[in-house]
């Protein structure tokens, strides 16, 4: 029960000939599967902390706070790294792939292949085992409410994908914003090691918005226009169906909220960016008095990215891109 996949259904494919296609459900003893799967976690997280990460750590003689963010950034980029690989292999045998409609057509989608449900308990096994991680890891105070948002966020959305037989829409929106999510952690590390390694966030801020994009779009898709427009509209756990309009509500708004919130912090510090630079952009003509050709378009939209990289990486720059000095101390 702890270790095995429960809940098995086999099928006959009269038109494949009398082929057996197993599929899987979900139930209560998952929560045996998912603790087993949680205390794995666990101990992979120790063997990547004390043989690679602090490995690294020495070399590099990190501050407190930066040593830290290495910590999670490093933690985070295997996982992520794992996850894209897995779900992308995945998604690679799914005909929703190429045809959207899927995602809500014969819904709910309550049978599962064995490789998608082990991928979702491996999912919520993993982020279960980051709150306790928090303890284990000794995170710091001032960063604790700022992980224990993120953890909670995900467990709630891949928890409700699984329990909502949302699967398919779950898994095609995770292995995108994984691949953001891995580009922003790798990136962080290179910064760690060398500051001047930046041009990994220039090239996540473009795909962060993309991805962002994306996940809109097929909620908006799935939540309001496919599942809305079914004829099944009624609540039964039995039958795995709860396509009614509070809960399509309540998981589209989560899943927008979880982008425009993301986007906002963006949003905030690019404001905080703009604000600190007008004086510099103004005398470097950044702002025309007339309208801009296609090439300065590009490439002030280019500047903007940077921009927004610089900002998400903690490398704000004042003063037309240099650092404000620092004052001396007087003498006594």
């Amino acid at each position: 029960m702890f270790i095995t996949v429960q809940y098995n259904v086999t099928y006959t494919d009269v038109d494949e000939g009398n082929d057996s296609i197993s599929y899987y459900v979900y139930g209560f003893k998952d929560l045996a599967t998912i603790f087993f799967y949680m205390l794995i976690a666990i101990i992979l997280h120790a063997v990547i902390q004390e043989y690679i990460l602090d490995k690294i750590n020495r070399r590099l003689h990190l501050s407190k706070t930066k040593h830290s963010k290495f910590n999670e950034s490093g933690q985070l980029a295997f996982f992520y790294l794992f996850s894209f690989l897995w779900g992308s292999s995945i998604l690679t045998g799914e005909k929703f792939t190429t045809d959207p409609t899927l995602l809500w057509e014969k819904y709910p989608h309550l049978h599962m292949f064995f490789q998608v449900k082990f991928f979702y308990i491996c999912q919520i096994a993993y982020w279960l085992h980051a709150l306790p991680e928090l303890y284990f890891q000794k995170v710091r105070k001032e960063d604790i409410a700022r992980q224990l948002y993120y953890i909670c966020l995900y467990i709630f959305q891949i928890t409700g994908a699984y329990i909502l037989t949302l699967h398919r829409l779950g898994l095609i929106l995770l292995v995108p914003h994984y691949l953001v999510e891995l580009l922003f952690h790798a990136s962080r590390l290179f910064y760690f090691s060398d500051e001047n390694k930046q041009k990994g966030f220039t090239l996540w801020a473009l795909l962060f918005v993309m991805a962002r994009l994306l996940t809109l779009t097929l909620s908006v898709l799935t939540f309001g226009f496919g599942l809305a427009r079914a004829e099944n509209q009624d609540f039964s756990v039995a039958n795995g169906n709860f396509n009614t309009l509070t809960i399509r509500m309540v998981r589209n708004q989560s899943t927008q909220r979880k982008s425009v919130q993301t986007c906002g912090k963006c949003t905030k510090s690019l404001q905080t960016v703009l604000d600190l630079n007008t004086g510099c952009w103004r005398d470097n003509s950044f702002v025309l008095t007339r309208p801009p050709k296609f090439g300065s378009a590009i490439k002030n939209l280019l500047m903007l990215v940077q921009i927004l990289a610089n900002a998400s990486n903690g490398t704000l720059k004042t003063e037309c891109g240099t650092s404000p000095r620092a004052r001396k101390a007087k003498a006594s």
